[in-house]
């Protein structure tokens, strides 16, 4: 698949995130990402709105270029500009967003090809409540765990940009190591959610659970609690082969 290509299905991922009625973003909040293969990806420039962005709302940058600054010392917010600036793969491009340091991570330590960061009222009802992302840590329906995974990712609230790529880095290496796989949701505190997708399909479809996803959590708690599945039911239903393939069905 080929830059072009992929930008295109990155504007109609940003396009579909945007819409007003879903109530997942507003004004210029999130942002979005697609791995091109080459070692280089597209991701949101600052200050574009995903309802109406183009083409020449993205800017291509340097995969390598970027993670090596996470390896060096920490950056301060002109280093971060600097940083940006640096990892174009040409200077003619808009300055990318400021977590386009973690757009890298999410392709880098878990694979992912499409990437889309979103601050959903629903979910941000609950990551901004007292609880933070205990609600999302049970599993409530066979739906949620097929399209979300059976455990999201977590990390309390880091001033956004460099400082929060590094705890997300930390977490997704924690995460990798308990379970063996890759995470499809990132939860942030007092922030947003992030989906992992293997096409923009997917990465889409994340974002659409995990606002029903919190939209249950919400009702249950309402109507006197939460009733989480077994861990039996959850291994059953991560395993069981008719929902693979509804998994599979459902990327496309």
């Amino acid at each position: 698949m080929d830059r072009m290509r992929i930008l295109d299905e990155l504007v109609w991922l940003s396009h579909e995130i945007g819409k007003e009625e879903r109530q997942l973003v507003i004004l210029g909040e999130g942002n979005t990402s697609a791995y091109n293969g080459d070692g280089t990806f597209w991701v949101k420039a600052s200050g574009h709105s995903l309802p109406t962005i183009g083409a020449e709302g993205f800017s291509l940058v340097n995969l390598e270029t970027i993670l090596a600054y996470l390896d060096g010392p920490v950056l301060d917010d002109q280093g971060v500009a600097d940083a940006l600036a640096g990892s174009l793969v040409e200077p003619g491009y808009p300055k990318p967003s400021v977590e386009t340091f973690l757009h890298a991570l999410c392709m880098k330590e878990c694979g992912a090809k499409f990437i889309a960061h979103s601050h959903a009222v629903s979910v941000n009802q609950i990551l901004c409540s007292i609880r933070g992302a205990e609600p999302f840590k049970g599993n409530i329906c066979p739906d949620q765990i097929v399209v979300c995974g059976s455990a999201p990712a977590v990390v309390p609230y880091v001033d956004p940009g460099f400082h929060l790529a590094l705890a997300v880095r930390d977490e997704f290496r924690r995460y990798i190591a308990v379970y063996g796989r890759s995470p499809k949701v990132l939860l942030m505190e007092n922030h947003g959610i992030v989906s992992l997708g293997s096409t923009a399909k997917e990465a889409f479809n994340i974002q659409l659970m995990a606002d029903k996803w919190a939209k249950i959590l919400i009702g249950a708690t309402t109507m006197g609690g939460i009733e989480y599945l077994s861990e039996e039911n959850v291994e059953r239903i991560s395993n069981r082969l008719d929902e693979k393939y509804r998994q599979r069905i459902l990327e496309k």
